[in-house]
């Protein structure tokens, strides 16, 4: 019996682990709180071993015991509808309520059955190992599946089968005709312990992966400008050097192109701030229509623009440039005052870095923009300088 109420005692407090930890990321990333669904899951599923615990004095053992079911019923379904609504999948309430309220009846109907009887431990045990397959399945169905998620939905069909194992184990070791002869048998040592093991293995895979995805949510809102959706001048910099260095492997040709609003500040002057901040949205989705599919795309500051161009040699560069020029210059919105945009494009060779090609669209942008705006202008050859050109 010492064991058992261990294994419980352990078993509720690494739940009620599992669920802090839980509220902690949420509450750590307030701009995504799907991490308390799978606190809340947690919450309802320290409720069984809990119960059982309070079984071992002989509190009302048939109601704890009832407690346990319903309870590890609610956080196992709850878990499935969590991973769901993690996933992106939206949790199908309905379907939920009908196999939680299924399993309710279920247990309800085996409540004067033998409880060391196969029938009944098939019975108990099958919507556990249902709900469990659910959150397999639901991982499986997922449209991003790394390593932890393929991990995590192997884990939760060993659960589902462990699951539907235990009656057989139950009934070949015994397990009491009561529940708190269930508490009392050996079996019921190896049952939590081994129950407990493995929700424990899919609870700290589960945590990493809502980490994993917090992490990574907070590096997009901190490499991403807010106002238009496009990468920020940290975010591009840093999506831009790997696709550079591919592209230089390969020896493939590279543009840069740097794209700069005309007169910009006249429309802040005359038509304020909010309207400029329209502008500058409308012509960050105007430049991700009119830019080629694999194209990186950010904002520097201001109403400054950048594009890189993989496997683009100049000529092709200054197609692109000339195409988002017209796009700009053509745009018809009512509510949006007129716009024209000058642009610098500068292939980026072999032997200079980033930011020198960047320093040459720059000062290709600049004769843009002495020469009338509304215009691409070529940078130089990289080593030439500008009063040889």
């Amino acid at each position: 019996m010492l064991g058992a109420s261990y294994a419980l005692i352990v078993n509720v407090m690494i739940a009620a682990l599992f669920a802090a930890s839980f509220v902690f990321v949420a509450l750590a990333n307030p701009a995504d709180r799907r991490a308390l669904w799978f606190a809340a899951s947690y919450m309802l599923g320290l409720s069984a071993p809990l119960s059982l615990f309070v079984v071992r004095f002989g509190v009302w053992p048939y109601f704890f015991g009832a407690l346990n079911y319903v309870g590890f019923c609610a956080g196992l379904f709850l878990m499935a509808a969590s991973l769901a609504r993690f996933y992106g999948r939206g949790p199908r309430w309905s379907a939920v309520a009908f196999l939680y309220c299924a399993a309710l009846l279920s247990g309800a109907a085996i409540g004067e059955w033998p409880q060391d009887s196969l029938a009944f431990n098939l019975v108990y045990q099958t919507p556990y190992a249902l709900a469990t397959a659910c959150c397999g399945w639901i991982i499986l169905l997922a449209s991003r599946r790394g390593a932890l998620e393929v991990a995590l939905a192997g884990l939760y069909g060993l659960i589902a089968a462990h699951f539907i194992a235990k009656p057989f184990f139950a009934t070949a070791f015994g397990v009491g005709r009561t529940p708190s002869e269930y508490v009392a048998s050996s079996y019921a040592i190896a049952s939590q312990s081994a129950t407990g093991v493995l929700l424990i293995a899919a609870g700290l895979l589960t945590l990493l992966i809502v980490a994993q995805e917090a992490i990574a949510e907070a590096r997009r809102a901190a490499e991403t400008d807010q106002l238009t959706g496009l990468l920020n001048r940290r975010g591009f910099d840093l999506a831009c050097m790997p696709r550079l260095a591919s592209a230089r492997a390969r020896r493939d040709p590279t543009t840069v192109v740097l794209l700069d609003l005309d007169h910009f500040k006249r429309v802040n002057d005359r038509f304020g701030h909010a309207v400029g901040d329209e502008v500058l949205q409308y012509f960050a989705a105007l430049l991700r229509l009119t830019a080629p599919k694999g194209a990186l795309a950010g904002r520097m500051g201001g109403e400054e623009f950048v594009v890189f161009l993989a496997d683009a040699p100049l000529a092709r560069g200054r197609r692109i440039a000339e195409t988002i020029r017209q796009a700009t210059a053509l745009h018809a919105t009512p509510r949006l005052p007129q716009i024209t945009v000058s642009i610098g494009v500068a292939e980026i060779a072999a032997n200079e870095t980033f930011s020198q090609a960047m320093s040459r669209a720059d000062e290709a942008l600049y004769r843009a923009k002495t020469l009338g705006r509304d215009r691409v202008c070529l940078a130089r050859e990289a080593g030439v300088k500008e009063s040889q050109r």
